[in-house]
């Protein structure tokens, strides 16, 4: 909840889709991209953008954008134009980098020595401002802010030993990654092709669907021969939706082609040698759909085992335990679980507040978070409340409510945070408050429980945290070993907590 009230915000999300078989398709890919980028739209909500493509050589484009949320940027009318199409890509925004513009609107479409590209990208480039300098030095002009631009005219660049009439993405993929180590997650759409690409690092979360008819959606045995369409997504929370089943994840570094012919991995880039993965441990706490898999693992049931921790980590005398509707829902269910106190609800939230044409006077002020929440007092008049929440960001959020429980009957409010302080700024892709802002590095940090008016507050710790992410993956890689036959050793797990250590898994470059 702190999270959505501090203006802490996820980078984008993306979206692509192949038709599989023969062309022209039967598959309404229009509306697959659709449905999928609606599915994605908790990742942005600033401007949305679809293009799509027959496939044909050479190849028609067509390109939709529009500010604010997926359902108003584009009408119906003019998605009817892009209905005989057989593949595409879309983005949802969040912005990280560049204003909040139409002209930033992603997927950007490049023309190449050998065609156009159009390119959607998800991360923010750690070196971004030194290679801004190096495309320019090369007279090319770049027309927006975004990072995203940035990466389409890299794209661009013909590579040392490319032949003139034989464009070699694999080559110009890797001598971008060669560029700039994290943070992206991209999908490049190149004649009858979208290329999936990761990181190094990981830092970006990206996997793969297959579009299977709805007879055999929940059959356990379909081969490839039904597959109607590959997708491919920032979260599998979108494959459901569209009658898609989880395929694969792309791997951290790897390259791969997606055609109506399927799924190719092209090759994997290495990180430097000693280099750990690095994904993003707060998709895992706050940013993903809790119904997203990552690593084997469901979010929803991460959270769970966050909340179990802290309940090991940090327990209180209490009567009940509850959390502030809702993105820390599971993490309270786990807390009850773990330390057998009753979950309750104590607040319901009115899901209609949002931005309002009454303007705030002193009175409505005061009354403050009464408009977003009730109290529901029957549930815990004269008892000691757990309160989890996912984060205390700055505390200008948490603070009210407990006032209204309290006044709503509650003799102790007693808050558990399900991960630790934030400290640090991201520069990787999440819009994080400054170093300043955030309450863990203000001087009433160290009585925080006054400050915001609780009894208690205690946060998990991030030995808790990855403990409580890495516990799932190393339980489905002992899975995959024991059904697998061969002895082919386990991936490197890994995950960036930058913001709560300061430990960047890249140098900076400024």
């Amino acid at each position: 909840m702190e999270f959505e009230e501090s203006g802490i915000g996820e980078e984008c999300g993306v979206f692509g889709c192949v038709a599989a078989g023969e062309w022209p398709t039967q598959l309404e890919v229009a509306q697959v991209l659709t449905l999928g980028l609606v599915a994605l739209q908790h990742r942005g909500q600033e401007s949305a953008g679809i293009v799509t493509s027959n496939g044909a050589s050479p190849p028609t484009y067509t390109t939709l954008k529009g500010m604010g949320l997926v359902s108003t940027a584009f009408s119906p009318e003019a998605l009817l134009n892009l209905r005989y199409d057989n593949l595409g890509i879309c983005h949802t925004r969040y912005s990280t980098s560049g204003i909040s513009e139409l002209q930033n609107c992603q997927p950007f479409v490049v023309d190449t020595l050998h065609g156009r590209i159009a390119v959607a990208h998800n991360g923010e480039l750690v070196n971004a401002h030194a290679l801004r300098k190096k495309v320019m030095r090369h007279g090319v002009g770049l027309s927006t802010s975004s990072d995203s631009e940035l990466i389409t005219q890299l794209l661009a660049f013909t590579p040392p030993m490319e032949e003139l009439d034989a464009p070699d993405w694999v080559a110009r993929i890797k001598n971008l990654m060669m560029e700039t180590p994290t943070s992206y997650s991209l999908l490049i759409m190149y004649k009858d092709v979208i290329y999936a690409v990761r990181d190094p690092y990981g830092n970006r979360p990206l996997c793969i669907g297959r579009i299977v008819p709805i007879s055999k959606l929940h059959s356990p045995g379909t081969g490839e021969g039904d597959t109607e369409g590959w997708v491919v997504s920032s979260e599998s929370c979108s494959f459901q939706s569209i009658g898609a089943k989880y395929y694969r994840e792309v791997l951290p570094g790897e390259i791969v082609q997606i055609s109506n012919h399927g799924v190719k991995s092209l090759t994997v880039v290495p990180r430097p040698e000693g280099d750990l993965p690095a994904f993003c441990i707060f998709e895992y706490v706050y940013f993903a759909r809790p119904d997203s898999v990552f690593e084997g693992q469901m979010v929803y049931t991460v959270r769970q085992r966050c909340g179990r921790r802290l309940a090991i980590e940090a327990p209180t005398d209490a009567d009940v335990v509850s959390t502030v509707p809702e993105s820390a829902t599971p993490a309270a269910l786990g807390y009850a679980q773990q330390s057998g106190l009753p979950y309750i609800e104590v607040l319901c939230k009115n899901r209609y507040v949002g931005r309002t044409f009454i303007q705030p006077n002193t009175r409505l002020r005061q009354l403050g978070v009464a408009k977003k929440f009730g109290a529901l007092t029957d549930n815990f008049a004269g008892k000691r409340v757990v309160l989890i929440d996912d984060s205390i960001v700055r505390g200008n959020t948490i603070s009210p409510i407990i006032k209204l429980l309290k006044e709503a009957g509650a003799t102790e409010v007693h808050i558990r945070v399900a991960s630790p302080p934030i400290r640090y700024p991201c520069y990787m892709g999440i819009n994080i408050p400054t170093k300043e802002e955030l309450i863990a590095n203000k001087p009433e940090f160290k009585d925080i429980a006054g400050y915001i008016g609780a009894d208690s507050v205690e946060y998990l710790t991030v030995e808790g945290l990855v403990s409580a992410v890495q516990e799932g993956i190393a339980s489905q890689q002992e899975k995959e070993k024991m059904i697998s036959s061969t002895n082919k050793s386990s991936r490197r797990v890994g995950h960036c907590t930058a913001c709560l250590t300061g430990k960047y898994p890249v140098e900076l470059e400024w």
